[in-house]
């Protein structure tokens, strides 16, 4: 998108500045790589150039990143990556388990629900451009909702979807329950919800959660095929499309979201108290 010409502002009013790429490519370092060119970003999640590990600095980066991508007027496509043959890299769920039942801050648990609303709400309601999500494998720490929710979704043959949250001892609430239940139905989703049973790509296709399943080294060469193609497009018509797309997100999100990320942050809290009575 153009910047806003000097006589338009001389005549309105200067506008306040946008973010620049420079400057937030830098400020989200630690968690993505960033590159642009001809309007089309790529947001590659790491960590240490490696797989990217979850933890709560990722799980606050995501929101504020989307954010600023979001208000970057340069930015007309997003495509969003792992690094390497992992998703997110895996975790010790033992060790998680364990680590979400220590002792925290007084503003932990709100800090952990306002992050986890966030990360979706601000992926949805801020980015008003196309988005095509790459899965370059399976998740070794969940959060694929991520992937699922963008425009369109495109897997390597490895990868998986699943949400384990009740294998680790936790309601699921922080957004993949709403995939499934969205794109799978009430019934199909609660097994999921229930077994914490994987879902692997040719599946994921045959169900309707991805659009296409490739080989892993074609996975981004065609995400970028893709984005170049929508990238062609008239701006308005282009992300007017992509408001169409995400409307029943939005309904979703309004909705549902809150009530589940909100049992979940109960659930953990309650089983605490329970465990130390």
């Amino acid at each position: 998108m153009a910047a806003i010409p000097d006589d338009w502002q001389a005549r309105n009013g200067r506008y306040v500045p946008t973010p620049r790429f420079d400057d937030y490519a830098e400020k989200y370092a630690d968690y993505f790589t960033m590159s642009r060119a001809n309007g089309v970003i790529e947001l590659t999640m790491h960590t240490d150039g490696g797989p990217a590990a979850y933890g709560m600095g990722m799980h606050n980066a995501w929101g504020q990143a989307w954010l600023d991508v979001g208000r970057d007027p340069e930015n007309e496509v997003l495509i969003l990556t792992g690094t390497g043959d992992h998703w997110l890299a895996p975790v010790d769920r033992a060790r998680f388990a364990e680590m979400m039942r220590e002792p925290h801050p007084d503003n932990h648990a709100y800090r952990t629900y306002y992050d986890g609303l966030k990360l979706l709400e601000n992926l949805i309601s801020g980015i008003d451009i196309p988005t095509i999500a790459a899965v370059n494998g399976p998740s070794g720490s969940g959060h694929t909702e991520i992937a699922l929710l963008c425009d369109i979704t495109l897997c390597a043959a490895e990868a998986t979807f699943a949400d384990s949250h009740l294998l680790a001892g936790a309601a699921p609430g922080d957004g993949m329950h709403l995939v499934l239940q969205e794109l799978l139905g009430a019934k199909r989703a609660a097994y999921y919800l229930y077994t914490g049973e994987p879902i692997d790509a040719a599946a994921a296709l045959e169900l309707g959660l991805v659009n296409e399943v490739l080989p892993a080294p074609q996975l981004l060469p065609r995400a970028r095929e893709l984005a170049t193609a929508i990238r062609s497009r008239p701006t308005a018509a282009r992300r007017l499309t992509h408001a169409v797309v995400s409307r029943p997100w939005k309904r979703r999100l309004v909705e549902d979201f809150g009530f589940g990320l909100a049992h979940e942050m109960f659930g953990i809290s309650a089983d605490k108290l329970f465990e130390r009575s």
